[in-house]
C-alpha cells in the first residue's frame, strides 16, 4: 500500500471521510467522533441519520451526508428499525475521490466501499451486540413481531457483517475485550486504542471533604446491573447514591430499595462531578465494552469496585486503583465491599488515581490512531490538537 502523508488532514488537498453509524445523541461513540473531527478538521462525515439538535456544534460544523435511511419515515426515532436496510445504504455511499476512510463502528458503519487506493481503518466500539454475543438477550426482550423476524434478519446480517469486515484494511478496538470479540466473530486482529476520556474535566477534593457514601452512576440499563448494587447495599445498610435514568427504571428500583439507598435521577454535570469526587468508591457491577465512568471517577481521585470482566480489566488495577470482583451477584458485591474496606482501599490517595486516569486522555487516543494509521501506510505529519 502506498505511503500517504496527511498533514493535519488537509494541507495537501487529500480528502478524509469519517463514517459514523448514526448521529442522534452525544454518547461515547460521538465523543470519539469529536476527537476524530479535531484530528481531521476538514473531513466529511457520512452517517445513516443526522439530527442536528442532538449533536455537538463541533460535529455539526462538518459537511454531513446521510444515507437514504435518513429519509425514511420517522428515521430520527425509528432508525434502529431500519437496520436491515443499512448494509445496502452503506454500499451506496459514493466515496470516490477520498484518500482515507475511518469508520466508527457500533452499529453498521464499516460496510462502505472505499476507493481502491484509500486505506480504511475501522475504530470499533463493539461488534453489533444484537447480532452476536447479546442476540439471545435482545431476542428475549423483543416484542412478538420482532422476535418472529429476528432469526431471519439476523442470519442475513451476520453474513454481511463478516463479509464487510473483510473489506477493512485495519481495526482498532476500544478495549482488549472488544478486540477479543472482533477476533472471535470476524476473525480479524485489532490493536487496542482506548477511547478519549475528558479526564481534565474532573478534579479531586481535599480528604476532609470526602463523604461516607458509595456511588453508582450511568444509564439504568439492565446489562449495567444497577439492580445488583441496589440489593447488595440494601442488605448491607451502607449508604449508596444512584445517579441516572430513565426515571421509570429508577422508580422501580427504589420501590425495592432500603432507606439507605438514594436515587437522584439524571443530574447536571456539576452535581455528578461533585458526587464522583466525594464518594467512597464507585460501584461498577456491569460488563461493558470499555466503561468511561470508572475512568472519570479515578480522574476525580476516587477508587472503583468493578466486576472483573469487560473493559474494566483495561481500566481498573486490582489493589491499586480499586478492586475487581469475579462473581456478578449480590453476594459478590457484598464480599467485594468488605474486602475493599478491610484492605484500606477506601483510603487511597488521589495522586496515583489521577495519574492512572490520565493514560486515557484524548492525547493518548490520538497517538493510538496515528499509530494504527501508520501501520496502514498513512503518516500523519502534524496530528490535530486535543483541545
Amino acid at each position: 500500500m502506498p505511503m500517504t502523508t496527511l498533514p493535519d488532514g488537509r494541507a495537501d488537498g487529500r480528502r478524509v471521510a469519517l463514517i459514523h453509524y448514526w448521529l442522534v445523541g452525544m454518547r461515547g461513540g460521538e465523543k470519539v467522533l469529536e476527537a476524530l473531527c479535531r484530528m481531521f478538521p476538514e473531513a466529511d462525515i457520512f452517517t445513516h441519520v443526522h439530527v442536528p439538535g442532538r449533536v455537538s456544534p463541533l460535529i455539526n460544523a462538518h459537511c454531513i451526508q446521510t444515507s437514504f435511511v435518513g429519509r425514511m419515515p420517522f428515521a430520527d426515532r425509528l432508525y434502529q428499525k431500519y437496520l436491515p436496510l443499512m448494509p445496502r445504504a452503506l454500499e451506496q455511499i459514493d466515496l470516490t475521490g477520498y484518500d482515507l476512510v475511518i469508520s466508527s463502528e457500533a452499529g453498521p458503519a464499516k460496510g462502505v466501499i472505499a476507493p481502491p487506493d484509500a486505506p480504511h481503518l475501522c475504530y470499533c466500539h463493539s461488534p453489533m451486540r444484537y447480532l452476536w454475543d447479546q442476540y439471545a438477550v435482545y431476542h428475549a426482550g423483543a416484542g412478538a413481531v420482532t422476535r418472529a423476524l429476528m432469526p431471519h434478519v439476523a442470519h442475513r446480517l451476520r453474513g454481511w457483517d463478516v463479509t464487510s469486515a473483510a473489506r477493512v484494511d485495519g481495526f482498532a478496538a476500544n478495549s482488549s475485550h472488544v478486540a477479543a470479540r472482533i477476533k472471535k466473530y470476524w476473525r480479524r486482529d485489532a490493536e487496542v486504542v482506548h477511547p478519549p476520556v475528558a479526564v481534565r474535566d474532573f478534579t479531586p477534593v481535599p480528604a476532609g471533604e470526602l463523604r461516607d457514601f458509595y456511588l453508582w452512576a450511568g444509564e439504568l440499563a439492565p446489562y449495567k446491573r444497577p439492580d445488583l448494587a441496589v440489593e447488595a447495599f440494601s442488605r448491607m445498610g451502607k449508604p449508596l447514591v444512584v445517579i441516572g435514568g430513565p426515571q421509570k427504571t429508577a422508580a422501580k428500583l427504589a420501590a425495592a430499595a432500603g432507606a439507605n439507598v438514594r436515587f437522584l435521577g439524571q443530574v447536571p454535570f456539576d452535581v455528578l462531578k461533585d458526587h464522583m469526587a466525594r464518594c467512597k468508591a464507585l460501584i461498577f457491577p456491569g460488563e461493558e465494552d470499555f466503561g468511561i465512568v470508572p475512568v472519570e471517577v479515578m480522574a476525580s481521585g476516587r477508587p472503583v469496585i468493578a466486576y472483573g470482566r469487560g473493559g474494566a480489566l483495561d481500566t481498573v488495577v486490582d489493589g491499586e486503583t480499586g478492586l475487581l470482583f469475579r462473581e456478578q451477584s449480590v453476594d459478590g458485591i457484598i464480599d467485594a465491599v468488605e474486602r475493599f474496606e478491610g484492605a484500606g482501599l477506601d483510603r487511597l490517595g488521589p495522586v496515583g488515581l489521577v495519574a492512572h486516569a490520565q493514560q486515557f486522555d484524548e492525547a493518548a487516543f490520538q497517538r493510538g490512531i496515528v499509530g494504527a494509521l501508520s501501520r496502514l501506510g498513512v503518516t500523519l505529519a502534524t496530528p490535530g490538537g486535543a483541545g
